[in-house]
């Protein structure tokens, strides 16, 4: 028996992994993370799987789940929306797992940043421009962030900056952005529900971030992005296939 951690992807269907799939379509036993995962997707599952919505449970009613499979010989597809490797409680489960002596398999999936950054058409790391991303969020009704991880901190070196979870935030987040490395003409942009059919595009600068957020009303299921690349243009070519380049192997 096996556990299998599932990268759904940021929303449509079709944007789950082909081995996410086909382990989707053969576990007996399917938990989803909450009202996010497309009723599509979990129509893969067989007939007969047993499916539960790990929404309302705690992690011991989580893990008293699996137990149940493991005992019962059933592998388990564990479906997480985006990549289970940020902001899912892989970590603690995986932990608890362990304790059980309960295998498991992890198994990326499309994160919802690069979702985003597909909806705006936008490279996040552009050469001269950045050549850093840095994933991270806000402290609302989850766990407070580390020391030294706030948002003034963050954006002191004014790398492009990717937000998860924290639309609802959007007055304070401005603030606090405006206070670090960004100025207020830094581009930024909101992608609600990026690659669901009801996705919203917002495109703005630091200094109308929160007008043009709440004015779109968005207050979840958001990525914001701010950074220089969101409007860089006359950038000079990346080295990469330059023709200054010595070619060879990779091998």
């Amino acid at each position: 028996m096996t556990v299998y951690f599932i990268g759904a992807g940021p929303g449509a269907a079709d944007l789950i992994t082909v081995r996410g799939q086909r382990l989707l379509q053969r576990c007996p036993v399917c938990l989803y993370a909450g009202s996010i995962m497309p009723d599509d997707l979990l129509a893969e599952c067989p007939p007969d799987a047993r499916i539960v919505d790990t929404g309302p449970l705690t992690l011991d009613q989580i893990i008293d789940e699996i137990v149940t499979a493991h005992t019962d010989g059933l592998d388990v597809a564990r479906l997480h929306s985006g990549d289970p490797s940020i902001y899912s409680a892989l970590a603690e489960q995986c932990r608890r797992l362990d304790e059980h002596g309960i295998g498991y398999e992890i198994v990326p999936g499309v994160p919802a940043f690069a979702a985003a950054a597909a909806a705006l058409g936008r490279e996040l790391t552009v050469p001269g421009v950045a050549q850093t991303v840095t994933l991270t969020r806000v402290a609302t009704l989850s766990t407070a962030m580390p020391p030294g991880e706030d948002l003034r901190s963050l954006s002191a070196p004014g790398a492009t900056l990717v937000l998860h979870l924290a639309a609802a935030q959007i007055d304070t987040i401005a603030a606090e952005l405006a206070d670090g490395g960004y100025r207020p003409e830094t581009p930024c942009a909101v992608v609600a529900f990026a690659s669901w059919p009801q996705q919203q595009v917002v495109r703005c600068t630091l200094a109308d971030l929160a007008e043009q957020t709440k004015a779109a009303g968005i207050t979840r299921t958001a990525v914001i992005v701010i950074g220089d690349v969101l409007g860089a243009a006359g950038f000079a070519d990346s080295y990469l296939y330059s023709a200054r380049r010595v070619r060879g192997s990779r091998h």
